[in-house]
């Protein structure tokens, strides 16, 4: 912001130097750009990252299926099989033998995390595919809006974190040209330095 007031500042300022004025105007474009181009590109990826998040969770809801299950004795160790949406670390220890029918027929029996202790002959809901194995349950269309606003976030604040970067990668730039061409003037200057006849 400081180098987009010099620019208006030191427009008429004798004294300007020509990187002074090239800092100015990338400052400016960096400005805009993070300004208004990366909430853009943040806003774009974030709705195609809601547009395939909501084809995911329309062919989960139609791959899988509710069924009950049916509590049979406590788990002898930590279940394999965890739902990470309906689970935390602590639940997942609560574990328990369950049996179940698929959607195509077939018996499945497996060691599955409960939400708490499940006693012997309890019913539960569990998602399963077509051929009855158990698989975490469908997300739902707010989960994939809450994915898809965070996508956008990132990639507006990643957009703008290049644009940054790239400004002051070219400021560098300019001040490393700045001084080498005050190295060569001073050059220039040294040689007649001291002398009678140098018209200082």
């Amino acid at each position: 912001m400081r180098a987009m007031w010099g620019l208006w500042h030191w427009r008429h300022n004798p004294v300007r130097r020509r990187t002074d004025r090239i800092e100015a105007w990338i400052a400016l474009a960096a400005a805009l750009l993070i300004a208004f181009g990366a909430p853009a590109l943040g806003w774009s990826a974030g709705r195609a990252a809601h547009g395939a998040l909501l084809e995911a969770v329309r062919r989960q809801h139609r791959e899988r299926y509710p069924v009950w299950a049916t509590a049979d004795r406590p788990a002898s160790r930590p279940p394999a099989h965890s739902d990470p949406e309906t689970s935390s670390p602590h639940t997942a220890r609560l574990g328990t033998v369950a049996r179940w029918t698929g959607r195509d027929g077939s018996a499945h029996t497996a060691e599955i995390a409960a939400t708490r202790a499940v006693q012997p002959g309890a019913r539960f809901r569990i998602w399963t595919d077509g051929r009855g194995r158990m698989v975490p349950r469908p997300m739902d269309t707010g989960a994939a809006a809450t994915h898809a606003v965070l996508a956008g976030l990132g990639v507006a604040g990643v957009a703008g974190g290049l644009v940054d970067a790239a400004r002051r990668l070219a400021v560098r730039q300019l001040m490393v040209r700045r001084y080498r061409r005050w190295d060569a003037a001073w050059e220039r200057a040294g040689q007649d330095w001291g002398r009678a006849d140098a018209g200082s």
